[in-house]
């Protein structure tokens, strides 16, 4: 029945900042860009290597998620690179704070977090 994930979608304080973030530092793709005036709500289609898509929304007044500790809901996003220490190094270098890279011991690969500007948290996943 599923194919894969089409996309996954995220609401932001933001927006420009986020869309930085996103496109600039991360270096994702814009698909399109919509201003969709009677919600006040911009909407940004990113391409993600691989397949698959981020939706970027801006809400006005979005509360909060609340992520420590860790609450019911989505997790994370986590975003499969092919050496996590020069992905980490990278960002790094952007001014992205990086946790400490971790093994995975039932997988036996290296991954690490690190945060959005709204503190969702993302995951560098080494394939």
């Amino acid at each position: 029945m599923f194919r894969g994930i089409h996309h996954v979608a995220l609401i932001c304080n933001d927006y420009p900042r986020s869309k930085v973030f996103y496109t600039e530092l991360l270096g994702l793709r814009i698909l399109a860009e919509t201003w969709r005036a009677e919600r006040q709500s911009w909407k940004l289609d990113l391409d993600v290597p691989g397949g698959g898509r981020l939706e970027l929304f801006s809400f006005p007044d979005a509360p909060p998620r609340p992520s420590h500790p860790e609450a019911r809901g989505l997790r994370h996003l986590a975003f499969a690179v092919e050496d996590v220490r020069a992905a980490a190094d990278r960002l790094t270098g952007l001014g992205i704070a990086v946790e400490p890279i971790r093994h995975d011991a039932l997988t036996d690969r290296l991954f690490t977090f690190f945060a959005d500007p709204d503190g969702l948290p993302l995951e560098l996943y080494e394939l």
